[in-house]
């Protein structure tokens, strides 16, 4: 929306100019990434701007569509490694001054006017035909399409690669047969299916909240704006904060993890130089800021791990079992033929519990196998569309559930009772199991890069930009700022993963406290939470641009309240369903606790990674 101010015409400019704004002029705030938490801006005017942008959006997309074309491989590929189309097009745009400017300065010089006052000059050039100051002097120096394209130019990512980023995120499929072990087929298929579908609508309301109240003017970057825009500042803190934990919590998880695989394929390297050297990967990784150029490294995420299933499934099909992972490692100790059940196997044939304690294992590892809403924030804020976020969440999720139900099956149907959690380590032969590492070990690192670049940004943005008064992420400062500070969280990361003793474990009781949570809970109270502060208003409120005023005639619970009432019947649905996710993360938090007083226990261990030899 341009900014102008009319100039009044005067028989003799040299003489007189009279400069007013007009009275339907837009008052203009600042924009960027600082402005998107000013207290001064209501719900209501996140909503108007958000509006807009997505009507500009759309015309931007239809643009787009029609200067690219019909879409071909090589297209495809140029894409991956594309810098955006905003940053693109401005580029474009600068070349092409650059390059009329060295025309013009190429052509002779005009006779000069002999004498002529300075300020009249400037006001006449700064006029155009209408009258119109286009880049007023007393305003800001920066135009609405230099701050529109700097506030986009991360905003890259088509839905193709948030199919790519959303299955790197969630797909997990090592744990399907053993879940399936754990609660038979019936309640395996239905329960996937079932969560999947609780998911699914977890990311639709995350969706339609980021499209209400997301715009370049007041960009949302994390999870912890929704509720920022909706129910204020202390929920954002809280929302950051554990959003941060859980992310930083799940790279030292992956660290471990990899580092592990590396301790496999060779035991005579000390342990803590395989963390050191996953460390120094996540570093060199770590420095792709874009999730646009770190879709090609998820889209081959998602093949890898194709691969690796299928290589189990080859295995579990034609080859033994190996028995001795299984017999070590769980409840189970005799060697007998595989059996499969329709319900809830009996206590015999169960690996890790028994009775309802074993069938809620299983539950929760359903649970937790669709985690990864906390993302989904991070992922629409790279959009260059974000309306098409449904597209790749639909395909992915739907990608996802397919896999779980029929993976978990398949090799729950030839290993019955021996679908170990670790599934990978009990198949044969040994060539095998290590190309199945292989590709774990790489999707780890992937993983890994994920998720330090989501809570790189959450750290960066919500400490060091806004605190700290770090430069913005999308200058050249900030970028260097993103490189020096990168080192430092995979240090921190890597310390965590070494120091704290059955980091698994514990990993596991954060998760039930805030990736169930971000799953299903968050996601439902931000949903109501929007929907009643829109249902609640009444005639004659709103947000007006011209006086930059917001118009309430009510506030506190009796508007909550009459919000609520307007779709009672639905809003009643959506807080259930939230209240549904805090049982499920008081579940898995009950798991968790259980099984990290059997390891600290007597009997357990607090052993340290800090050291050569590898943790058990």
């Amino acid at each position: 929306m341009a900014l102008g101010t009319l100039v009044e015409p005067v028989a003799d400019p040299r003489l007189s100019i009279n400069v007013e704004k007009p009275d339907d002029q837009i008052q203009e705030r600042s924009w960027g990434l600082t402005a998107r938490v000013d207290p001064s801006v209501y719900f209501e005017e996140y909503q108007y701007w958000a509006a807009i942008e997505r009507e500009e959006e759309h015309e931007a997309n239809r643009q787009y569509i029609e200067e690219r074309g019909p879409l071909t491989v090589g297209k495809l590929l140029k894409n991956r490694f594309s810098k955006g189309i905003h940053q693109e097009r401005a580029e474009k745009a600068e070349k092409e001054k650059a390059e009329k400017e060295k025309v013009e300065r190429e052509e002779p010089e005009k006779e000069k006017p002999e004498k002529e006052n300075p300020e009249i000059a400037k006001a006449q050039s700064e006029v155009s035909g209408e009258g119109v100051i286009d880049k007023p002097s007393f305003g800001s120096s920066v135009s609405n399409e230099e701050w529109k394209t700097a506030a986009r130019s991360l905003r890259t990512a088509s839905w193709g690669t948030i199919f790519y980023l959303i299955t790197a995120d969630i797909l997990g499929w090592s744990t399907c047969p053993y879940v399936f072990s754990q609660v038979g087929w019936g309640m395996g298929v239905g329960l996937y299916i079932l969560f999947g579908i609780a998911a699914a609508a977890s990311g639709w309301m995350i969706w339609k909240v980021f499209l209400a109240l997301d715009s370049s003017r007041y960009p949302m970057q994390s999870f912890g704006d929704t509720y920022f825009r909706i129910f204020g500042p202390y929920w954002r803190h809280m929302i950051n904060a554990f959003q941060a934990v859980q992310i930083l919590m799940t790279v030292a998880v992956l660290v471990l993890a990899n580092a592990q695989i590396i301790a496999q394929w060779n035991a005579h390297i000390c342990f803590i130089v395989c963390m050191v050297i996953i460390m120094i990967i996540g570093i060199v990784l770590g420095s792709i800021r874009s999730l646009q150029r770190l879709g090609w490294l998820c889209n081959l995420c998602v093949w890898m791990n194709i691969v690796s299933f299928l290589i189990v499934i080859v295995a579990c099909a034609k080859y033994p079992i190996d028995y001795s992972v299984v017999l070590n490692s769980t409840l189970i100790k005799t060697i007998e033929p595989a059996h499969t059940f329709a319900g809830p196997p009996p206590d015999a044939y169960q690996q890790s519990a028994y009775g309802t304690a074993a069938t809620m294992s299983g539950v929760n590892n359903i649970v937790y196998s669709y985690g990864g809403a906390l993302l989904f924030v991070a992922f629409l804020a790279e959009m260059r569309h974000p309306w098409d976020f449904w597209k790749g969440m639909l395909c992915a999720q739907s990608f996802i559930c397919i896999v779980y139900i029929f993976f978990g099956a398949f090799v729950y149907g030839h290993l019955g009772q021996y679908s170990a959690s670790n599934i990978t380590q009990v198949i044969y032969p040994v060539s095998l199991q290590t190309a199945g590492n292989v590709f774990s070990f790489v999707t780890g690192l992937i993983a890994c890069t994920l998720y330090f670049n989501i809570g790189m940004k959450v750290v960066y943005i919500e400490v060091f930009q806004e605190i700290l008064h770090f430069p913005e992420i999308t200058t050249t400062k900030g970028r260097w700022s993103w490189y020096a500070l990168g080192p430092i969280y995979w240090i921190i990361a890597f310390v965590i993963a070494a120091a704290v003793p059955n980091l698994n474990g514990i990993s596991s009781l954060v998760g039930g406290l805030m990736i169930l949570n971000f799953t299903y809970t968050f996601p439902a109270f931000m949903y109501l939470g929007y929907r009643i502060r829109v249902d609640a208003k009444l005639e004659g409120e709103g947000f007006d641009p011209i006086t930059r005023v917001t118009t309430r005639h009510d506030g506190g619970w009796q508007r909550w309240w009459r919000g609520f009432k307007v779709n009672w019947h639905l809003n009643t649905i959506y807080f259930l369903y939230g209240c549904g996710g805090l049982a499920c993360s008081g579940m898995g938090c009950w798991s968790a606790i259980e099984s990290l007083i059997a390891l600290f226990g007597p009997g357990g261990t607090v052993a340290t990674s800090f050291g050569c030899a590898q943790p058990v």
